[in-house]
């Protein structure tokens, strides 16, 4: 009787990367595809230099044809800005877009309400993204870029994309080359927190696809809370979802014994060691990586969700979308379990997405009462940046009104 082998599990099959295509000098040529926003390469690629004009650039991206740039690096950065241009305000728009503003222009004259001028906002934003990262750079082994007057950009795409090598050659859309070294420079110049020390040692330096604490509002409601009443001998704390680590750091000021980070990205764990170990603060702070909780309890549990119900544009975007509110309810469902006796959650939320009709007050409440969890108190900050009180903003509305709390939770 024949005896039967083991069956071992199957592997994951690791998908090659995608590649673009194009024709140059008469002869095939093909690359690695780049894309942090998950775009698909461009099907049709044609070659562009400074002959090229920006009417006929915009409309051949409008028609979904990249253009791989092969002239002078500055003049490609005039072409982008000139793009951009006549995305927001087109002066010889097609059909469709014709269609798609007078749409948006009835839907404003007949009161759309908030959550509708939220999707527009959102369809006329992956339309502009769309346009304007047709324009193509190609990058050597070393993220080298044979165009004149072309920055030396090695370091920052080493920083967002990883060492240079095989994976360097590649081909990226210009806009995103210019995201790289913008968050370079802020990595480099950082972003001042009052809230963890005296300057200059108090700046957070935020790595590109980690979302940057521009917002002051949200770190002085956690570097102010009271702390729980209750304390054991040893007050230990946790930072859900930390990211550049600033409330880490904001926690570690304060009358705590040990604070324990978590996050799931790698570029944001990485990001938030930096910060913590070049700060030097005077109570430790563990940085690990997990799916929200880390094992055990702790006194007083951190977290700082994504603040908008939606589906995220791009992977970048996950720091300010959370489809299903996954973030938010895996939090609220597992804070009791983690939460020791006389413990705190604080829960720091923008009503923003309640101005916008995407997530209501009461279903807020049920989803903490549905948790086994009870508020304790709130504390409000209005926002102070600058889109608050920028009334071109398609979003305004919603903005002017707009609240950020924390809310104190505690275990039923």
């Amino acid at each position: 009787m024949p005896t039967s082998s083991p069956v071992s599990s199957p592997q994951p099959i690791a998908c090659p990367p995608p590649t673009i295509d194009w024709t140059e000098g008469g002869a095939a040529r093909s690359a690695r595809w780049r894309s942090e926003r998950g775009a698909a390469p461009p099907k049709r690629v044609m070659l562009a230099d400074d002959t090229m004009t920006a009417d006929a650039a915009y409309r051949l991206a409008c028609e979904g044809t990249a253009l791989l740039w092969r002239g002078d690096f500055q003049n490609a950065r005039q072409l982008l800005q000139a793009l951009a241009r006549r995305v927001d305000k087109p002066a010889k728009a097609s059909k469709q877009a014709r269609v798609e503003r007078k749409k948006a222009a009835n839907a404003a004259a007949a009161g759309v309400s908030a959550g509708q001028a939220f999707h527009l906002y959102r369809q006329a934003q992956s339309q502009r993204a769309r346009v304007l990262g047709m324009v193509l750079i190609e990058f050597g082994d070393d993220y080298r870029l044979s165009l004149r007057r072309a920055p030396d950009a090695k370091q920052a795409c080493a920083e967002a994309w990883g060492a240079a090598g095989e994976a360097a050659a590649c081909v990226a859309s210009l806009r995103e080359l210019l995201g790289v070294i913008s968050a370079h420079e802020w990595r480099k110049k950082g972003v001042e927190i009052p809230a963890v020390g005296k300057s200059p040692n108090n700046r957070i330096h935020p790595h590109y696809g980690v979302f940057s604490p521009l917002r002051g509002e949200y770190v002085d409601l956690v570097a102010n809370a009271p702390l729980p009443a209750t304390r054991p001998s040893r007050f230990v704390a946790f930072d859900i979802g930390t990211g550049t680590g600033v409330l880490s750091a904001v926690l570690a000021l304060r009358d705590i014994d040990q604070i324990v980070a978590t996050d799931q990205d790698p570029r944001a764990l990485a990001c938030a060691r930096e910060n913590l170990h070049r700060l030097r603060l005077p109570n430790p702070v563990k940085v690990m990586q997990a799916d929200l909780f880390p094992e055990g309890r702790a006194s007083l549990i951190v977290c700082n969700p994504p603040w908008l119900p939606a589906r995220p544009g791009s992977p970048l975007e996950g720091a300010v979308y959370d489809e299903g509110s996954r973030m938010l309810l895996g939090f609220l469902n597992g804070l009791a379990a983690h939460l020791a006796p006389g413990g705190e959650g604080w829960l720091i939320l923008s009503d923003f997405a309640e101005h916008l009709g995407l997530r209501s007050r009461a279903q807020l409440l049920a989803a903490i009462d549905g948790a086994g969890l009870k508020v304790l108190g709130r504390l409000d900050a209005r926002p102070e940046h600058p889109k608050a009180f920028d009334a071109t903003d398609p979003l305004h509305a919603a903005r002017a009104l707009e609240v950020t709390s924390l809310w104190r939770l505690a275990a039923i």
